[in-house]
């Protein structure tokens, strides 16, 4: 008997799941439309609207070429996972795939991995939609307090930002709001912490107090992680006609934002040569690239739905590359626009387009520019948690996590409620009590180690398993996922030591539950036994 850590779920096992039905299973009625519609709901949101604004202070107009770099990356990870999900049509996603072909220790991993993309990218999100939301009511002349509007460090920091505006304006009206040369000031204000800054910013959040310390409660986000956790209880066919109207409302913004920004694009600020186009080489583009990665996280939450798909074998591979295709080309143009419109030195970094547009004289279309981006983060949160609640499923199916709870299912509208609604709520306390950046970081590299793991396994499966029927198989083997590997490893690389440090903290909690109950519980070993 080999070593029960590394036992693997049979692919004949896997089948005969693929091909259950009844009450206690989950509902299939997704077609390739709805599975693209889940994909580009999942990818256009924050990058597009946020990051993109960051990037360009390391790429400079070079990031066109930085969401071409990491949309590579996502690209030959992609065609990965296409193969698995045709070949294993189950809830899971790279859970799954990792029990299939690397064993249950690997498996536990990975599944534990996700909840870094999912979970917490489903927190990070909520937390910049009540950003945007604080703009959007920002115009109807709605203020929120900061202390319900914010945690309380981005509470406190947010008002320290609103009085070094005020400072940097005072001391030097030359500046130009919104460029690189006024956010420099006002990050020097900040850095300086001087008495007069930290009184008035405290004066400014004016919150309750406990134990001497301001409140911070992000109520938006709060509210926003549980509606959108009711509509997924409510059901997976009324969650994805809710997304497809979405990613409609989204995808017609971000047309508009192309069509006419391009009228306003001033090609000199792209440059005339190399310099002025990377002012920072290939370093600065790869640099971009590893902030927007965050722009592409969610494609893969399409193969999290694979039970649920009308014909899964057909319609999974087509929803994966389909939604990371039109993302990418989407990215690209609006890099351009991005870039054309305003000098990247000027490039507002936390409402990059908006702003772009309003520098412009084109304040109607900031204003829907703004709705559009609380439409794509809506649906990107929307779909970070259903992906999230079916990898729990398959792990509770599979005996590694408490099956009467996380494997639940509602007898009405057959979702798997209760980890739903858990799920649901620990993302809106995190979103609501955390700061943004730091939720956000731990996402990247856990989505990435998940894309580095697929690549890995299609590897292996296709030396131990050859014969397995693959309706889509991954082109270019080995080539393909050896370049998903390096690719995805070379991003990991460059996050930094205490995004690893992060990681291996996660990960050991994982193994201390792996340990302590789901090796005792797994259905695979007692059927080895």
């Amino acid at each position: 008997m080999g070593n029960p850590l590394f036992a693997k779920k049979p692919m004949s096992l896997l089948t005969e799941e693929s091909r259950e039905s009844g009450e206690h299973t989950l509902k299939r009625t997704l077609g390739p439309v709805s599975l693209t519609a889940l994909g580009i709901g999942a990818i256009i949101g924050a990058g597009i609207f946020v990051l993109s604004g960051l990037g360009t202070q390391y790429a400079g107009p070079g990031l066109m070429l930085s969401f071409v770099l990491s949309g590579l990356g996502c690209a030959f990870a992609g065609l990965c996972y296409a193969e698995f999900a045709a070949m294993i049509p189950l809830a899971g996603s790279a859970y799954t795939y990792a029990y299939a072909t690397l064993g249950e220790l690997f498996a536990w991993i990975i599944g534990w991995d996700l909840t870094l993309e999912y979970a917490m990218g489903a927190s990070t999100v909520s937390s910049g939609w009540s950003n945007y939301f604080i703009k959007f009511m920002h115009v109807f002349k709605v203020d929120i307090p900061l202390w319900l509007a914010y945690d309380h460090w981005t509470a406190l920091h947010t008002a320290e930002k609103a009085v070094a505006r005020e400072m940097a304006r005072v001391t030097d009206p030359t500046l130009i709001e919104g460029s690189r040369a006024f956010v420099d000031k006002v990050d020097s204000i900040v850095a300086a912490k001087s008495p007069e800054l930290l009184q008035r910013a405290h004066d400014m959040i004016n919150a309750p107090h406990i134990f001497g310390i301001e409140i911070g409660f992000n109520l938006v986000a709060f509210c926003i992680a549980l509606l959108i956790t009711v509509i997924l209880v409510i059901g997976i066919k009324e969650s994805a006609r809710f997304n497809a109207t979405i990613v409609a409302i989204k995808v017609s913004v971000v047309l508009f934002v192309i069509v006419v920004g391009f009228k306003y694009v001033n090609t000199s600020n792209w440059g005339h040569d190399w310099a002025s186009f990377a002012p920072m080489g290939f370093a600065g583009i790869s640099a971009g690239a590893a902030y927007i990665f965050f722009a592409y996280i969610g494609f893969d939450a399409v193969s999290t739905t694979a039970q649920e798909a009308n014909n899964p074998q057909r319609d999974l591979p087509i929803g994966i590359i389909a939604s990371l295709l039109v993302c990418t080309v989407f990215y690209i143009l609006v890099a351009a626009v991005l870039t054309g419109m305003v000098p990247w030195k000027e490039v507002n970094v936390e409402a990059p387009i908006a702003q772009a547009f309003l520098d412009n004289g084109l304040t109607k279309s900031s204003f829907l520019i703004t709705a559009g981006a609380l439409a794509g983060l809506t649906s990107v949160m929307l779909v970070m948690l259903l992906g999230q609640t079916r990898v729990l499923y398959a792990m509770a199916k599979d005996g590694l996590l408490p099956p009467k709870f996380f494997a639940a299912i509602h007898p009405k509208y057959r979702t798997p409620y209760k980890n739903t609604i858990l799920v649901g709520f620990l993302a809106a306390i995190v979103g609501s009590l955390t700061p943004i950046e730091d939720i956000g970081k731990m996402v990247n590299i856990g989505t990435l180690l998940a894309f580095v793991i697929v690549s890995t396994a299609v590897l292996v499966l296709r030396k131990t398993n050859p014969g397995q029927p693959r309706p889509f198989r991954t082109p270019l083997v080995p080539l393909v996922p050896i370049l998903g590997i390096l690719f995805n490893g070379y991003m990991m690389y460059y996050l930094g030591a205490i995004n690893w440090l992060r990681l291996i903290v996660w990960l050991l909690i994982g193994l201390v539950i792996y340990f302590t109950y789901s090796r005792k519980h797994s259905r695979v070993n007692s059927l080895k036994q």
